[in-house]
């Protein structure tokens, strides 16, 4: 009988996409994978490492699975993914329970870890951070339209808050060719929705070509018969180039969205997280993108509580946000992480202010989207069915305004019975919080 594995994958997109790829590697060697990984021989967590919080539900995550093996109801956990690979010998010794630690660049060797801790062995491997498989087969762990295109793997941005460089390594693009390979692959199998990721999209290129290649990256996966919406994720302000916007402007799939974590306003703050720019270059940048591509969704995110961030620098932080009016954004109280030059400043903000201060800024946000939501009632707008609620009695799915997993959704009624991944026009007739709610036409 086969042995039956399942994932917990947790953190971002790019690790699902590890995940993706170690669940193809598993199937294609004979295991059964399954969605309940609660009632499976093999349990995979494949970790988040990057701040405090995603460090802890990684933990309480890997100790459920302890309980359910003491209880003899799995044989073997095996522990991948950004934990793993940051806390190498902590974690053997802090968890004995856990038959496998891979880190990243040992991913590759999933199927031999399992099968040596089914056999009773326990297992440690940490092979070099390079080493970690950008290309293969995946099994898609979402819904099977839409999936994640990570085009490069680490960073060169040297963030001073940010500990990715030290678990993911220097920043390699993926050949182009196998890129395009890899999406036309996807749409043939019934992928309609594509999300760029990298750790910085805007870079692409940079390190294989001399020069950064997204927008011609763009165009070629726009070509792909069969996709139909392409939308980029994790761009980097500096790189935001008017070819860039030039593309997103006239190539009908890819979507009028970008996300670009700007992190803060102030020139000061900035500076000191080791980002360029200040108050006017990035008011100047989002003018600019708005009037390049007009009717573009702008999303971001912010950290409040840096340290040294004073109350002057967090209320022009304030300002800005009112000001941009930005469609999505999303902020975090800084989380100081140990090894990164930011998390060994002495004048570190209070946790208890850094959170207020980033309550405060969503309270903002709140208003601005409930401002723009208002505006898209009585218009119609193209969604994508994503399930439907029975307990609403109703439909649901996003527009090309909201990215899979961290944008609203929109509700909605429907005469006609309708399928997962298919594309309807929707009525806009209310606002639901974050949401909206309407009617298939």
């Amino acid at each position: 009988m086969a042995i039956k594995v399942g994932m917990v994958s947790l953190g971002c997109s790019k690790n699902q996409v590890d995940a993706e790829i170690m669940l193809a590697k598993l199937r294609k060697k004979g295991y059964q994978i399954h969605t309940d990984s609660g009632s499976c021989d093999v349990v995979i967590v494949n970790t988040c490492g990057f701040i405090e919080s995603a460090k802890q539900e990684s933990i309480e995550n890997i100790l459920e699975f302890v309980t359910l093996k003491k209880e003899g109801r799995i044989k073997v956990i095996c522990v991948t993914g950004c934990l793993a690979e940051r806390y190498q010998q902590e974690m053997a010794k802090e968890i004995p329970e856990a038959d496998v630690i891979l880190g990243i660049g040992s991913n590759d060797e999933i199927c031999d870890a399992i099968e040596q801790a089914l056999a009773g062995r326990q297992v440690r491997r940490f092979g070099p951070k390079e080493a970690l498989p950008l290309e293969g087969d995946r099994i898609i762990a979402n819904l099977p339209f839409f999936a994640y295109l990570k085009i490069a793997e680490g960073c060169d941005n040297r963030c001073t808050y940010c500990a990715i460089p030290m678990i993911r390594g220097r920043y390699r693009s993926r050949e182009m060719e196998h890129i395009v390979e890899e999406a036309r692959h996807l749409a043939d199998h019934g992928v309609t929705e594509l999300n760029v990721v990298a750790q910085d999209t805007t870079r692409y290129g940079v390190d294989l070509y001399g020069k950064p290649m997204l927008p011609e990256l763009l165009r070629r996966l726009a070509k792909i018969e069969n996709l139909h919406w392409i939308r980029v994720l994790y761009t980097y302000p500096d790189l935001i180039t008017d070819e860039l916007l030039q593309v997103i402007a006239e190539e009908e799939k890819v979507v009028k969205y970008l996300d670009i974590p700007l992190q803060h306003c102030e020139g000061e703050v900035l500076r000191q997280m080791n980002r360029r720019g200040d108050r006017a270059s990035l008011t100047a940048l989002l003018k600019k993108t708005r009037e390049k591509v007009p009717g573009i969704i702008l999303r971001t995110t912010m950290i409040t509580g840096f340290p040294g961030e004073t109350q002057q620098q967090f209320e022009a932080l304030c300002e800005f946000v009112q000001e941009m009016k930005f469609e999505r954004l999303g902020c975090f109280p800084y989380s100081a992480e140990e090894g990164t030059p930011a998390g060994e400043r002495e004048d570190q903000v209070d946790p208890e202010v850094r959170q207020r201060r980033a309550d405060i800024i969503m309270e903002l946000q709140m208003g601005i989207m409930e401002e723009y939501n208002q505006s898209l009632v009585g218009s119609d707008l193209e969604v994508v069915v994503e399930g439907y609620d029975r307990y609403a009695s109703s439909y649901f799915g996003r527009s090309a305004a909201d990215a899979p997993d961290i944008d609203g959704k929109i509700f909605f009624a429907s005469k006609k019975k309708l399928a997962v991944g298919q594309y309807v026009t929707v009525h806009v007739d209310d606002v639901l919080d974050y949401d909206l709610v309407g009617t298939a036409l």
